[in-house]
């Protein structure tokens, strides 16, 4: 028998740098919600068990909504967001089935998530207890000082663009949640488990795991899934 994974899906941030006062999950792609990609995806995971979102309170009913329309027999639970990224995170794990030995934790907003990528990065994390998707960086990064001055030039073979889902074993991930300093300070879920000297392994994702920031992504992601259709 599989492990029981719960996705955690994180959609409980505003659209400030989107510049739209609607829930950015509910951006339409090609006629679509975005989170409807994200939960389809989840949906025909095989190795998710349960899918539990994290969002504001005015958006828990039409996620519930869409879910019902889109046959999302998966969901389980809806609950409302925290203050803070981590805070968030941890209130979805609260909904979550206590039977629960992974979470997949993922954000709302990379709705172009294939099933076979949350495949991939599942199965790494049953084997070493932490996992992320990640790709190559391919510009040439810069460290800079307050003043914009450039500092140094970090090597890039060994630099990571790291996406969702992020995969954990509970007890291990529950471990880096008390051991967490500042959750304020998270800004993805990995750091958890570095800052208290464990290690996460990286799968390599797809370059098309974009996450809906600004209003250019929403072009690129829909050529992306224009482009999927015509597959």
């Amino acid at each position: 028998m599989s492990a029981f994974v719960s996705a955690i899906i994180v959609a409980a941030g505003g659209s400030t740098r989107m510049g739209t006062a609607d829930s950015k999950q509910f951006l339409p792609l090609l006629g679509k919600p975005a989170i409807q990609y994200t939960l389809q995806a989840f949906q025909r995971c095989a190795l998710i068990a349960e899918i539990v979102v994290v969002c504001r309170a005015q958006d828990a009913e039409r996620i519930r909504a869409l879910a019902r329309e889109c046959g999302i027999d998966k969901l389980t639970a809806v609950t409302e967001g925290g203050d803070c990224r981590a805070a968030s995170v941890k209130n979805g794990i609260a909904a979550a089935d206590g039977a629960a030995q992974y979470y997949a934790i993922h954000d709302g907003a990379r709705p172009l998530v294939t099933p076979e990528d949350i495949t991939a990065v599942t199965e790494m994390a049953m084997e070493t207890g932490a996992a992320t998707l990640g790709t190559p960086v391919t510009d040439t990064v810069k460290i800079a000082d307050e003043n914009n001055v450039i500092l140094s030039t970090p090597d890039r073979a060994f630099l990571r663009a790291v996406q969702t889902p992020q995969v954990f074993e509970k007890e291990l991930y529950a471990l880096a949640l008390t051991e967490a300093e500042d959750l304020t300070a998270v800004t993805d879920d990995c750091s958890l488990i570095e800052n208290m000297g464990g290690e996460v392994q990286i799968v390599t994702g797809s370059a098309e795991n974009i996450k809906l920031t600004t209003p250019l992504d929403v072009v690129i992601a829909e050529s992306i899934l224009a482009k999927r259709e015509a597959l």
